[in-house]
């Protein structure tokens, strides 16, 4: 039985599912491709790309919008059979993946259903929707835009081609948005303008080529949760997600 920690993916079908469902994996090629990986010391980028679940691609295919809004407008070229879960449903250029589960989260919990952070595809947009999960009996599915007509884009079989973040339902809207001048709190003032004089200082030591600045490299701190006062408890560095059973 699911207890109140529960999240579920029920299978609709008997057959297995075409669609693979597991935790969403840290690396992105472009990031892997850049110049010694960088982007991975943006700690706040690997988080994002491990903040979820993600379902996979079923098969190989390439999809071409004629730029009209019908669905027969969008053509979908399959390397083998055709899956009949990659469909032109909607019209306007909306490529539809339809989803083999039907989810139950917690009570109070939605599901942020989007593409998968920082997974970049030139040409499509993925759609994103918040669906109340703690209480649905229906399947929802996940959607991509076409961004230009007229030019074929290409999913690979396994391609991450919807993440899913369970969020809590009302939290947005208790709390209270306010804008206030740093200089209204001086002790935050002070420990920013630490951090401040800190960057400055690095960013004019690559510069001018300091050897023990560019031995460094880069300003760990934030990857390491440490302010002027010390280090931050509990920070996080990875997200460790349980995969579906």
């Amino acid at each position: 039985m699911p207890s109140d920690r529960s999240f579920m993916a029920y299978r609709v079908h008997d057959v297995p599912a075409n669609m693979e469902l597991h935790a969403a994996a840290l690396e992105r090629d472009w990031m892997s491709g850049a110049t010694q990986r960088f982007p991975y010391r943006c700690l706040p980028l690997n988080i994002a790309n491990q903040n979820g679940w993600v379902l996979t691609c079923p098969t190989a295919f390439r999809v071409y919008w004629y730029g009209g809004p019908l669905p027969s407008d969008l053509e979908v070229s399959f390397e083998g059979p055709a899956d009949p879960s990659v469909v032109s449903h909607f019209g306007a250029g909306v490529l539809t993946f339809s989803l083999p589960y039907l989810f139950r989260t917690p009570p109070g919990l939605n599901l942020w259903v989007k593409g998968p952070s920082n997974w970049i595809k030139d040409g499509i947009q993925p759609l994103e929707g918040i669906v109340e999960t703690d209480w649905a009996t229906s399947t929802f599915t996940m959607n991509w835009k076409l961004t230009r007509p007229n030019e074929w884009v290409t999913f690979e079989k396994g391609d991450p081609v919807c993440m899913l973040v369970p969020m809590p339902r009302g939290l947005l809207e208790g709390l209270e948005p306010e804008i206030v001048l740093l200089s209204s709190e001086p002790e935050l003032l002070a420990r920013y303008k630490v951090w401040e004089a800190s960057r400055s200082g690095f960013l004019e030591g690559l510069k001018v080529h300091d050897p023990d600045t560019v031995k460094q490299g880069w300003q760990k701190d934030y990857f390491r949760g440490k302010t002027e006062a010390g280090t931050f408890e509990p920070h996080q560095t990875r997200v460790d997600l349980k995969e579906f059973k």
